[in-house]
């Protein structure tokens, strides 16, 4: 079972289940990426520790995938945000690691915001037509930071320094686990805004749904 459905099931948030699994505080046995579970001893597990657990009825086991997820999911992992103020990057990056609802502490935030600014000190992230695609330098091995792709849409337009001059109005905040995962959501949301269509969408600062249907049919396309 995927990991966000074991997670439904626990009633808790994916990020926090996940942890729990490295820390050894939920019972399974791991065989590389794949948790295996019992059903019975986690049901013994739950009421222990007064956590709601609702096991598909015919499965006394189950697998959790912790592989990496593609570009829809991530996108919709990490949500979709509106009217993100400021005036300089600096400002804009702030307010946008304070928006994300997958950062559990301040302290998560403040991280991350500190790798956001060391990227863009290195080179603009800003990639042009309006859009910018801030990540810190490297995948973040910190276990406590869930793979995501947040999506901002700007009050006003913010110069990034982008390659082309022209002023953000769109953010994508990346964040992988790995150079493998990384390379390849950045490379699948690359090629969404290669897109004209998408790049008119994004000016539209569409919902959510209709956002994320048109980034599952371009990746549809690209399996």
């Amino acid at each position: 079972m995927p990991l966000f459905e074991f997670a439904r099931c626990l009633g808790m948030d994916p990020g926090i289940v996940a942890r729990w699994i490295r820390q050894g505080r939920i019972p399974v046995k791991r065989k590389g990426d794949v948790c295996i579970f019992n059903g019975e001893i986690l049901k013994k597990w739950a009421v222990a520790n007064n956590v709601k657990f609702a096991m598909p009825e015919g499965e006394p086991t189950a697998l959790i995938e912790e592989k990496p997820i593609g570009l829809y999911m991530a996108m919709k992992r990490g949500g979709v945000y509106y009217d993100l103020s400021g005036t300089i990057v600096s400002e804009v990056l702030r307010a946008a690691v304070n928006r994300m609802d997958g950062l559990e502490t301040q302290a998560l935030r403040d991280l991350l915001y500190e790798k956001l600014i060391d990227r863009e000190q290195l080179m603009s992230t800003g990639i042009g037509r309006g859009v910018a695609v801030p990540h810190p330098r490297t995948p973040d091995q910190n276990k406590d930071f869930v793979p995501q792709i947040a999506t901002f849409f700007l009050s006003d337009p913010v110069d990034f320094n982008a390659v082309d001059k022209q002023p953000i109005h769109t953010l994508f905040i990346l964040i992988a686990s790995s150079a493998q995962h990384h390379l390849m959501l950045l490379s699948r949301l690359s090629f969404c805004l290669r897109d004209d269509s998408f790049l008119k969408m994004l000016k539209s600062r569409p919902e959510p749904d209709p956002l994320l249907k048109f980034v599952g049919e371009i990746e549809s396309g690209l399996d």
